[in-house]
């Protein structure tokens, strides 16, 4: 078996590193940070598991909004005014992308099959890793002030359902015996039962690392620049302290991706959407079910750290200061959501967290062959489904590297569909 350096240990690599030593392969992992660390995205997500999570941020009408989006610093979407110039040629993608139901629907079944099962083949990897506990499968609320506000998301809830997604429809009364924590002011709700969560992000894809280099996986604290490529054959990935030499590369380094895949062959708009989260210690309140509320854009998650509040997008690049007022703006909305919060938390009570969401303009990941080397396999571009879609994603990469069939169609996530 070929000796496949895996670029980036975050969901993605951490997992497809398992998923290649399982096969047989040599695998060395670079990582210049600390797997499950803060500066991964794999850390500070949601932590949601969700297969229904089919609808791209991009729809029909949307490109109305963006005045909004540039007005309103600290709105659920927001662009920031120094970085338009730049954003344009992926914004413009953007809003094509959603421009017709019909390619909206077709994102939609493309992104299915990477998320069907997501909690169950999550919950085996956590098993093999010894952190089974940190994958739960309750299902996930989307809550509501009114039905006419879930029947104003028409689109997105038929589009799921023409997926297979399924939900249970909750009257207000319902919703109360389900999470009596919940605000009174949303009186209708849907329980997605398929969806699920991973209470520790961080710590799940630490132990998942840990699991690689006990099977034998080298982890080294490097950071891949570039490739030596020769005769359209990879020779070594280059790095930062010099070379490593591969037979085979799997590019899955987050929001730095495209640079990579540049010196592979293909030029992918790839952006950062930047999101933030609040977790709130010892909040006072238990949750049963992690919640989305429709006007709050937003995942209220019980975590092991405390209340995590995650949400927000932000376009402004991969340099620029985050905006600490926009988890602020996450903390403030959750006494909307959960009334009995204590209206004055003190600082150490919250910890906050931006990271970089690695995004496609079509909501689709890259994952495929390099168009200027086969022995350079693309995992990146997950957006807002990277937990979710790890763990399939993972199978998929070993699959293609072992001359296996996959499981479905990878036409959909080539990268020179740019």
């Amino acid at each position: 078996m070929p000796h496949v350096v895996v670029i980036g240990a975050g969901i993605v690599g951490a997992a497809t590193a398992i998923e290649l030593l399982r096969d047989g392969h040599r695998v060395t992992i670079l990582e210049p940070g600390e797997p499950g660390g803060e500066q991964a995205a794999s850390y500070g997500n949601g932590t949601l598991l969700n297969p229904s999570s089919v609808i791209p941020m991009s729809a029909p009408g949307i490109w109305r909004k963006v005045p909004g989006w540039l007005a309103d610093p600290l709105g659920p979407l927001a662009i920031r005014w120094r970085y338009l110039p730049r954003l344009l040629p992926w914004l413009t993608r953007f809003l094509r992308a959603g421009a017709t139901e019909a390619r909206v629907a077709a994102t939609a079944r493309a992104l299915r099959p990477l998320l069907l099962d997501a909690p169950e083949l999550h919950r085996r990897l956590a098993e093999e890793a010894g952190v089974g506990d940190l994958i739960t499968r309750q299902g996930v609320l989307f809550v509501f002030p009114s039905r006419a506000d879930f029947e104003a998301e028409a689109l997105a809830w038929r589009l799921r359902r023409e997926t297979g997604v399924r939900w249970l429809e909750l009257s207000a009364d319902e919703l109360r015996q389900r999470e009596p924590a919940l605000s009174r002011r949303y009186t209708f709700a849907v329980l997605v039962e398929e969806n699920g969560q991973c209470r520790d992000p961080g710590a799940y894809v630490a132990a998942l690392v840990r699991l690689a280099v006990a099977q034998g996986a080298e982890l080294r604290r490097e950071r891949a620049v570039g490739f030596r490529i020769e005769g359209q054959r990879l020779r070594a990935v280059r790095t930062e302290a010099g070379e490593v030499a591969g037979d085979r590369a799997v590019i899955a380094a987050g929001a730095w991706s495209h640079v990579l895949a540049a010196e592979a062959g293909d030029r992918v708009p790839l952006e950062t959407e930047r999101g933030y989260h609040a977790v709130i210690g010892d909040p006072g309140i238990a949750p049963r079910y992690p919640v989305m509320p429709s006007d709050g854009k937003m995942a209220c998650v019980m975590s092991a750290q405390g209340l995590r509040l995650a949400g927000q997008v932000e376009l402004a690049g991969l340099d620029a200061a985050p905006n600490w007022q926009r988890a602020a703006v996450l903390r403030d909305f959750a006494r909307q959501v959960f009334p009995d919060l204590p209206a004055d938390l003190p600082e150490r009570k919250v910890k906050v967290w931006m990271g970089h969401r690695p995004s496609t303009p079509d909501g689709l990941p890259c994952i495929g062959p390099a168009s200027g080397c086969a022995d350079v396999v693309h995992a990146f571009g997950h957006g807002h489904v990277g937990l979710t879609a790890g763990a399939m994603t993972a199978r998929l990469v070993a699959d293609l590297m072992g001359g296996k069939p996959a499981a479905f169609p990878l036409a959909p996530y080539a990268a020179q569909r740019f």
